[in-house]
């Protein structure tokens, strides 16, 4: 059964590939990457725009793609929210959650006109923890297997549908209290027939796997860890898949059944960056802005047991180098040509050589008005584009030389990663849904 499921998920696959389906955060392999061919480099809220829609409600979640449809999730509240705040906002704790009633809405679109094809209500009620003012209470980006969208809710559950907006499961998750009433943000992630999800908090951490099809607990892992805001990677190499994740007291690797494989002590008080892959390695980050340690690890696959460094050291057997006072705060870094492309949230990009940590050149700053990034960046074409979060995409070279390409502005405030699929840029604001591609060809 298991040889047939893989099989029917390889040619799903294989039929949309050439589509370029976007199906989780940052895309296949969570690598913010496209090889697609015609995608857009310049545009704004009114070049380039094949379609632009409403999104209601509040949501910090991206979108993904699969075939010819787009899926988004967002919370819609009954009464007035308090608005979010731009740059690093740090006095933005919350003691008590919103009162008013929300509706947690999974929302499926048409990629080529942009209508609305389905809503779904996943849940509705007063929200039970509260969030810091630039969160939301749907910050969490779905994934899809080709067959069914799955949506988690952070402290209310995780849900399936099918293509037509069909509940197929649901599984309901207690509500945990986070640092700071800061609210979740990690994203699911689904292979090989199993939706894993890592729920990181004050209480009582896990990582769980569920199956695709039922909703059924493949497997449940305590985690030793605090709230943590990281979306775990799935990891193939030559010697297995493993699952990676990004913790505060540690990273943690662990098998397909859930067994921990490798761990990792040293990181930031805070870790939001997801994990990417290549060149034969992963690289682990966590650069909370007030913290010294701000490392940016490379490590090699087939590691076992306590692989960290010892004191003053930057290298092991299985770390091939670490950059102590290199990671971003809350964008994930990219990994492209070679090159790791590290965004900082206060505007500066710097680049490494991925095999060395050789600094190709020290972070530099974008623009004097760019101070604020939380999106993650994305690359194609031979550049790396960083969006800020007044909305203006930076377009940068890639290679040896830092140099901005140019400046695409949409005037609305941007904190959620965009798609890539087609031809086309799927970008959200914060009160919008565009699609953006090159109309000249």
């Amino acid at each position: 059964m298991r040889a047939i499921t893989l099989l029917v998920s390889a040619i799903l696959f294989s039929r949309v590939a050439a589509q370029d389906a976007w199906p989780q955060f940052r895309g296949p392999g969570s690598s913010g990457i496209s090889d697609a061919a015609g995608l857009p480099e310049a545009w704004s809220s009114t070049e380039n725009v094949a379609w632009k829609v409403a999104v209601p409600g509040k949501g910090w979640s991206c979108p993904i793609s699969w075939g010819d449809r787009i899926f988004l999730t967002t919370a819609v509240s009954e009464g007035n929210e308090e608005a979010a705040k731009k740059g690093l906002y740090l006095g933005g704790d919350r003691s008590k959650p919103s009162g008013n009633t929300h509706r947690w809405l999974v929302l499926c679109f048409d990629f080529n006109s942009g209508e609305l094809l389905w809503e779904a209500e996943a849940h509705a009620g007063i929200p039970a923890q509260p969030r810091h003012i630039k969160n939301s209470y749907a910050s969490e980006t779905p994934c899809t297997d080709g067959e069914r969208v799955f949506a988690h809710f952070g402290g209310i559950g995780l849900f399936a549908y099918d293509f037509k907006g069909a509940p197929v499961w649901s599984r309901r998750w207690e509500s945990y209290r986070m640092r700071a009433g800061w609210g979740t943000a990690a994203s699911p992630v689904v292979y090989d027939g199993k939706v894993i999800v890592v729920c990181d908090n004050e209480q009582s951490s896990f990582m769980e796997a569920l199956d695709a099809r039922t909703g059924a607990t493949l497997w449940h892992t305590a985690r030793a860890e605090k709230s943590n805001w990281a979306t775990p990677l799935v990891w193939t190499t030559p010697e297995r898949t493993e699952i990676v994740t990004a913790g505060t007291g540690r990273v943690r690797s662990y098998g397909l059944d859930g067994r921990l494989l490798w761990d990792l002590q040293g990181m930031s008080s805070i870790t939001i960056p997801t994990p990417v892959a290549g060149c034969g390695m992963v690289f682990v980050s966590s650069g909370f802005v007030l913290d010294p340690m701000r490392p940016i690890y490379a490590i090699r696959p087939g590691a076992a047991g306590d692989i960290g460094p010892k004191k003053d050291e930057t290298a092991s057997r299985s770390i091939a180098w670490c950059l102590k006072e290199a990671a971003p705060y809350n964008p994930s870094p990219i990994l492209y040509r070679d090159q790791l492309y590290v965004l900082l949230d206060l505007g500066l990009v710097a680049s490494y050589e991925s095999r060395t940590g050789k600094a190709v050149y020290a972070p530099q700053l974008i623009a004097p008005e760019a101070r604020a990034f939380t999106a993650s960046p994305w690359a194609y074409g031979g550049k790396v584009f960083c969006l800020s979060e007044d909305g203006d995409t930076y377009v940068i070279a890639a290679g040896p030389t830092f140099r901005v390409l140019r400046k695409n502005g949409l005037g609305e405030m941007c904190l959620a990663t965009p798609a890539v699929v087609r031809d086309s840029l799927i970008l959200r604001t914060v009160s919008s849904l565009y699609r953006i591609r090159d109309r000249a060809r």
